[in-house]
This record gives structure tokens, C-alpha cells and sequence, in this order.
């Protein structure tokens, strides 16, 4: 059968380091393995229109493996040409690049690695707040020019300490973010999901859930957005929205570019309103060079802490979501259940709430 991935280019560093696994050139270290049971594996970084190999490709494979970090995005026009497609797995987490209705529609089991990058973005989560918070990005650029003038950048460095810090999606890495928040002694941990944690672990986090997301987002000194893209949460940070932030609130974004809108939060920076943004997602990938949030800034020239989506795929993240993939392949060609966290579309259905509750 054959096998398409559509992954990023490594260039030097991948050819360097045989442990960039996600990459074109180290191939999730699959190709072997699959090869030696006959079946055809074309990895490519191509994925942009009627030409690129993921398109050309499509049309006869039966596995398509994509990443979050390159996505290429199967639309339902796509998955209409992909007649012999049979399972798409997501190396990492994270599946809306993925026309996920019409892989219903159409009996295209969709997985992904759960719980793979995990701690990995959580860890990228805090670093981003800090980061913000401390205002660290415009000091150290000052000390690359060659500058020192202290006053400049401690005008607009605070501790987290005393903070009231909320994330929006309360799940694998939301819960993970507070427990890492914990030892900051934050004046409050807050939480806005559809779905209550469990009691002991809000108590086990001391998070306060707050039901109402402008009511949510007006008491927090500091918002993360930690929860998956679908249609309800396309847009969810909007310029509407962004009127109940406090003044001078800190936004962090490690879970998809599309949920904040771009314009609306480069307009809050310029205004003040906004005092720092940092992240690694755009809306689309790769960000174009004239992205607004490449050099977005708040009224003080800082406030950017924008980086490439690359908070989930670590080395140690390429490792388990690498291992995870082939452990997925291997489930579907021997026909054995795969692990249930995985699943996101099953066989005509949707396993899972978490791309909304279907």
C-alpha cells in the first residue's frame, strides 16, 4: 500500500541530528520498517497546491501521516479525490488541518499521538508567560545592540507572583500548565472549559472555574489558550472579546493560530490595551514573512514573544510522537484496537468532544 507523509524540511540540522524524527530528511524513522513488509512510503515537505506532491500523492494512498508543525491541510475537496484513504494520523496532537466531518462522512479513521507533546507545550506554556511578564525579549535585544539603560526595561517588568493567571481548555496540557503554575504562589488559578474538572483535581491545583468567558477573561492578569481548533473556537479571541481583557493583560497561544485573531490582537498591542503576546501558532503555516504578529508590539516596542511552532516537537516530544505513529500504523495493518485516547474520528463517527462536543 501506499504510505504519504507530509513532514517539514530539516535542511543541515536534520542531517546533523538523526533525532529531528518529524523531518523530510529522518522520515519519523518509519521508512525501513515499512519497506520491508513491501509497502511504498513518499515523504515530501510539498504540500501547496494542484502540483505538490501531498495533492498528486493523495489520490491512491491509503495512509496519510501529517504534522502539526507542516500541516497539510486535507480539505474535503481532498478527501473526495483521496478515494483509497483509509486512516490519517496526526504525528503529534492536534487534527484540524483535518476536514474531520468529511472524514466521517467518508469512513476515514483519524488518530493522533495523544498526550505526545504534552509536557513539552505546557513547559513552552509557562517559559511564554514568563517571558512576558518579565518583559525579557526587549532587554535582551537591548543587549544585543550593544545598549544598557535598565530603566527602559523595567518599567514594564513584573512578577507572576500576586497574578491572576487563566487557561482556556482545562485538558492534557491546560491541567498541566496549572500544576506548573503552582509554585509561583499566583493570587489565583482560573479555568474556563466546557467540562468541570474533577474535584480532586481542581483542589489538587486549588483552580477556580470561572463558566462565562468574558466574565473569565476580565479577571485574569494573564490568559493561556490551551485548547483545541474547531468550530466553536474559531475566532474565540476576538477583537469583541479583547474589550473584557484587563488593560495591560498578557495572552499566550500555544494551541492553534486561527482560535485569535491575528489583526485584532496586533491592534491591541498598538493600542495598550494588550500587553504582551507570545506564542509558536499562526493561522497559517508557514507564517507568511509579512505575518502581523512577526513584529506586532505593544506601546512600548516589546510585547512580542512570537516564536516558529515548534513548542511540541522537541526531541524528546519527536521521540514519542515518532513511536507513536508506527505503533498507530502497526495497530491498523495487523487489525488491532488501537489505544482509545488516540482516536479522534473512528470508523463513521467522532470518538472524542474534544474538537467540540458533537
Amino acid at each position: 500500500m501506499k504510505i504519504l507523509a507530509i513532514l517539514y524540511k530539516g535542511g543541515n540540522a536534520a542531517t546533523s541530528e538523526p533525532r529531528l524524527l518529524g523531518t523530510v530528511e529522518n522520515q519519523l524513522g518509519i521508512r525501513k520498517w515499512l519497506e520491508s513488509q513491501g509497502h511504498e512510503y513518499i515523504v515530501s515537505d510539498s504540500k501547496e497546491g494542484a502540483d505538490s506532491d501531498f495533492q498528486k500523492h493523495i489520490v491512491d494512498a491509503e495512509i496519510l501521516i501529517t504534522t502539526p508543525f507542516h500541516p497539510g491541510y486535507l480539505t474535503g475537496d481532498l478527501v473526495a479525490k483521496a478515494k483509497k484513504l483509509k486512516l490519517c494520523v496526526t504525528a503529534g496532537v492536534g487534527s484540524d488541518h483535518i476536514d474531520l466531518n468529511a472524514a466521517v462522512k467518508n469512513g476515514i479513521q483519524v488518530l493522533e499521538v495523544s498526550g505526545s507533546n504534552v509536557v513539552s507545550v505546557a513547559e513552552h506554556v509557562v517559559m511564554s508567560i514568563l517571558l512576558l511578564v518579565r518583559n525579557f525579549v526587549p532587554a535582551h535585544e537591548m543587549i544585543e545592540r550593544g545598549d544598557w539603560m535598565v530603566s527602559d526595561i523595567a518599567r514594564n517588568a513584573f512578577d507572576l507572583e500576586g497574578k491572576v493567571v487563566g487557561t482556556i481548555g482545562a485538558g492534557r496540557i491546560g491541567y498541566r500548565v496549572l500544576q506548573r503554575l503552582m509554585p509561583f504562589d499566583c493570587k489565583e488559578l482560573l479555568y474556563f472549559d466546557y467540562a468541570p474538572l474533577p474535584e480532586a483535581a481542581a483542589k489538587a491545583v486549588n483552580a477556580r472555574r470561572v463558566e462565562d468567558l468574558k466574565d473569565f477573561v476580565s479577571q485574569c492578569d494573564v490568559i493561556t489558550v490551551n485548547c483545541p481548533l474547531h468550530e466553536g473556537t474559531l475566532g474565540l479571541v476576538n477583537a469583541e472579546l479583547l474589550k473584557h481583557f484587563k488593560k495591560g493583560a498578557w495572552l499566550v497561544n500555544t494551541a492553534r493560530g486561527a482560535i485569535c485573531d491575528k489583526d485584532a490582537v496586533a491592534a491591541a498591542l498598538a493600542s495598550g490595551h494588550l500587553n504582551g503576546y507570545a506564542g509558536d501558532v499562526w493561522n497559517v503555516q508557514p507564517a507568511p514573512k509579512d505575518h502581523v504578529l512577526r513584529t506586532a508590539k505593544n506601546t512600548l516596542g516589546g510585547g512580542n514573544g512570537m516564536v516558529p511552532h515548534y513548542s511540541g516537537t522537541t526531541l524528546d516530544a519527536q521521540a514519542r510522537y515518532a513511536s507513536g505513529t508506527k505503533s498507530i500504523i502497526e495497530n491498523y495493518l495487523s487489525g488491532k484496537a488501537q489505544e482509545p485516547q488516540n482516536i479522534i474520528v473512528g470508523i463513521g463517527k467522532f470518538e472524542t468532544k474534544a474538537y467540540g462536543q458533537r
